[in-house]
């Protein structure tokens, strides 16, 4: 079964491809992929380049999906009594 994400219309989660990791538009091509891509070095006109099957637009919401998740808060928990 695949899902997508609110806001995120271009990455799913599919359990039987790539192990349920967030993927762009159903293909084996991951969100952390794609990041780990841009983060070494790749610009994005290489990695359009390298992977033809992939737009401009599933690259810039990888990004944002990733931001997304690096938004998250640390909330401390109080022990109950």
């Amino acid at each position: 079964m695949t899902r997508t994400f609110q806001g995120f219309p271009r990455i799913s989660v599919n359990p039987a491809v790539m192990q349920g990791k967030p993927c762009i538009r159903g293909m084996r091509v991951t969100v952390g992929m794609i990041l780990g891509e841009l983060g070494g070095g790749t610009t994005i006109d290489e990695l359009l380049a390298g992977y033809p099957y992939l737009e401009r637009e599933d690259i810039l919401e990888a990004l944002r999906f990733g931001a997304s998740l690096a938004g998250f808060r640390d909330v401390a928990l109080v022990a109950a009594e």
